[in-house]
């Protein structure tokens, strides 16, 4: 049986590909996702693995353009490899054969590894609707490990919240995919080979010996000539040998880290080059061209999260996409301290809850939204979207970034609503355990870079939000109070908006009128 291979989808933009090399001849034997091709767009090179094991059959050459989803080559199912067709060949091949004996030998140890049951297939489920691709952060049991139903085997990772991986059967686990990769929504994470905890002793032994030959056979292959290497080793991927070049770096001085010794990407972005030989030349002068300290200078390189990936995209989104605009004002936060520091113990007694700035600003802005509903609306295609409800966003500081969970419907919330609200979102977002629907849906953000000392700021619109409200430290600062210099405990804050739907008569207003309402809280509490 032949099967088609096409070119698969590697990207929500991208509708061709070039093949940059084929790994694999016409006629070879290839295994199921042995990686038999390198596939390069103009944003990244991917590779292509077999989806069966059999003779490959080539049907695109290498440097041809192909359409996503056209056929790249077919594999002929449960065939043998092609008889050599002159003396030649059997030359080449014999040092491959010298090979063979060892790794047959290791194969029915192989076999004894697995378990009554067809092996389960897991793959990264459908996690929310905007959300294509996830990242392995963890696996909480390693390969071969037993495992029970829906006993959390993994931490999954998108570029708004983090998921746990519940196993979807009974048995010894087998890892397709390792930690830190990231698998589109639909691909193979794992499989477990159903069979009860009893047979994993008798396992453990059998991979023992599996291993034992492994090694037998590694250690064979190392002793051979280097002629036994394959073609792949110390060969960079098109997409390193563009980096190499660009930075004058031999490929030779490259250690690989790819399939059979390939140099990667990550090896020829990390690569240094070696340095050129210097002359000779007295000590004395060698002593005196030395720098007078030589202090340490490492730096590091980190895999940037999807989450923020997504963050920097989205924000360089909103600042191509939008007509946003800053306006600013200031607040005497005195009458709320005063009445903070009268009313918190009593408060908390009732509420089991401190009474914060965020509920007051919380309050205020769902007051001020109501008047001007234009800063609580939103662009969709040519339409304006209009809401009568007030879905607040805050901005929360998490382990792995920037998080904005939302208050529902804030404007029907008390005071101690909002603050239990408040807390338990953070609370969720510090233990990454928000969910996307608390993440989404929001119609106005509220952001304070006061808690980090932040006086003042233009922050960016969340899209598809129009505006944003920045909260900023509280400064003692000398102002004038009914033709008098007090000091008084003032905060500046920022409204950024889209101009595109909200004007500067509207935009001012406001936040003339949350200025307003926080320097005279009674106006909350009586609805004036």
């Amino acid at each position: 049986m032949s099967l088609e291979v096409k070119v698969p989808v590697v990207g929500e933009s991208i509708t061709e590909v070039t093949i940059a090399q084929w790994l694999k001849k016409d006629g070879d034997r290839v295994e199921m996702d042995e990686v038999i091709a390198e596939l390069e767009s103009d944003k990244a090179t991917f590779e292509l693995p077999a989806e069966a094991a059999g003779i490959l059959r080539i049907v695109a050459q290498e440097g041809d353009t192909i359409n996503v989803g056209a056929v790249i080559c077919t594999i002929e199912q449960d065939g043998a490899a092609a008889a050599p067709s002159a003396p030649a060949a059997k030359t080449e091949a014999a040092p491959a054969q010298a090979a063979a004996p060892a790794q047959t030998a290791a194969q029915p140890a192989a076999a004894t590894t697995t378990v009554a049951g067809e092996a389960v297939e897991m793959r990264v489920p459908t996690v929310g609707e905007s959300i294509s691709e996830v990242t392995i952060a963890n696996w909480l049991k390693k390969d071969g490990d037993f495992v029970q139903m829906d006993e959390v085997i993994a931490e999954l990772e998108s570029d708004k919240a983090t998921f746990e991986l519940p196993a979807e059967a009974a048995g010894t686990l087998q890892i397709v995919a390792q930690q830190g990769d990231t698998v589109e929504i639909g691909g193979l994470l794992c499989k477990i080979t159903p069979g009860s905890a009893g047979t994993t002793a008798a396992n453990a032994q059998a991979n023992a010996k599996q291993e034992q030959a492994t090694q037998q056979v590694a250690a064979q292959a190392a002793s051979a000539p280097s002629g036994a290497q394959t073609y792949a080793s110390g060969t960079p991927s098109p997409a390193a040998g563009k980096i190499l070049a660009e930075r004058g770096i031999n490929a030779a001085d490259v250690q690989g880290t790819g399939r059979d010794g390939r140099i990667t990407k990550e090896d020829a972005i990390g690569a240094q080059a070696r340095p050129a030989a210097q002359p000779s030349t007295p000590a004395a002068k060698q002593e005196a061209a030395a720098p007078a300290a030589a202090g340490e200078r490492n730096s590091r390189r980190e895999k940037m999260s999807n989450l923020r990936k997504t963050v920097a995209r989205r924000l360089v989104s909103v600042k191509n996409e939008t007509a946003m605009l800053t306006t600013f004002n200031e607040v005497d936060m005195k009458p709320i301290m005063d009445i903070r520091a009268k009313y918190k113990d009593k408060f908390k007694e009732k509420h089991e809850v401190g009474l914060g700035f965020m509920s007051f600003f919380t309050k205020a802005v769902t007051v001020a939204l109501q008047e001007w509903p234009a800063v609580n609306a939103q662009i969709d295609g040519n339409e304006i979207v209009y809401n009568d409800f007030c879905d607040i966003s805050i901005a929360v500081s998490a382990p792995k970034g920037l998080v904005v969970p939302v208050i529902r419907n804030a404007e029907q919330l008390s005071l101690d609503g909002i603050e239990k609200e408040v807390i338990r979102l953070a609370k969720k977002a510090r233990e990454n355990k928000l969910s996307i629907e608390e993440m989404t849906g929001g119609t106005f953000t509220i952001t304070n870079g006061g808690v980090f000392g932040s006086m003042m700021s233009t922050p960016i619109i969340n899209a598809p939000q129009s505006a944003i409200l920045g909260m900023h430290n509280i400064v003692q600062r000398p102002v004038a109070i009914n033709g008098q210099v007090e000091i008084r405990p003032m905060m500046y804050l920022a409204l950024s908006y889209d101009h595109r739907i909200i004007d500067g008569r509207e935009s001012v207003s406001f936040l003339v009128r949350v200025k307003e309402l926080l320097e005279d809280p009674m106006r909350l509490l009586l609805g004036v």
